[in-house]
């Protein structure tokens, strides 16, 4: 079976391969903040970071400017989810504790953006924005997962992945800067949910589109060979970069 056959019977299902974010994080983020009363996910996709927050904040506000990407989050009775751009949001002044936004910052218009979170935080609130490149299984499985991103989807990246290229080291961020710790992922997947992933990237959905065949055909013969039994679950483990800081 080529990917182009594979890939059919992962189509409808990919969109729910994502990796977890761990709790450290979380507790990261409520450590900072000097009060729980409200956190707003912007971008919040099917809410995975917003559940994530419930746990530590009385009310989330998660928001995303997909309804379709809203229409997979699950019901919360802390969380309000609406469908909402990032850079105008019905939240008031000085009325949240922490803003994040997980995975989704470099689509937005930074400087709209970071005018709504500056009106929406209160004063010293915390804004955390984070990310996350290629995850590490092992070399001979890594070196192809290289070659898919660097070199077979090179021209089909949007002009924004330049800052996950970069890990957000030069993403605008006009906020009171904090040190963070370092946080990292960790999964146990097989070869179909790596490929599920990787199926749902943004570049390799426009390859498809303009190439016409799934780019993963490229790699997918020494893809299975490296990885040996495909339903075999393999650790894989995925370092985060993070810019946090305050409200001045």
């Amino acid at each position: 079976m080529n990917f182009e056959d594979h890939f059919s019977e992962l189509a409808e299902t990919y969109s729910k391969y994502r990796p977890n974010y761990p709790k450290k994080l979380f507790e990261y983020l409520s450590d900072c903040c000097k009060e729980h009363k409200q956190a707003w996910d912007c971008g919040t996709g099917n809410g995975q970071a917003a559940i994530s927050l419930a746990e530590y904040f009385d009310n989330i506000y998660a928001t995303d400017a997909s309804k379709e990407q809203l229409s997979q989050a699950p019901s919360h009775p802390k969380i309000i989810f609406k469908n909402e751009p990032a850079e105008k949001v019905s939240l008031e002044d000085s009325s949240t504790d922490l803003v994040t936004v997980a995975a989704a910052v470099h689509w937005f218009n930074f400087e709209k953006f970071y005018s709504e979170v500056k009106r929406v935080l209160k004063p010293e609130g915390v804004i955390a924005v984070w990310g996350y490149h290629l995850f590490k299984i092992t070399p001979a499985i890594d070196e192809l997962l290289i070659k898919y991103y660097s070199e077979i989807l090179k021209d089909y990246w949007p002009e924004q992945f330049h800052f996950v290229d970069t890990r957000y080291t030069d993403l605008p961020f006009p906020f009171d800067e904090l040190s963070t710790p370092n946080f990292e992922m960790i999964t146990e997947w097989n070869l179909d949910q790596v490929a599920g992933f990787l199926s749902s990237w943004s570049g390799t959905k426009i390859y498809h589109q303009k190439v016409g065949h799934h780019p993963l055909n490229e790699i997918w013969g020494d893809l299975v060979k490296a990885w040996g039994n495909e339903q075999l679950s393999r650790t894989a483990h995925w370092p985060l970069y993070m810019r946090i800081g305050r409200k001045a």
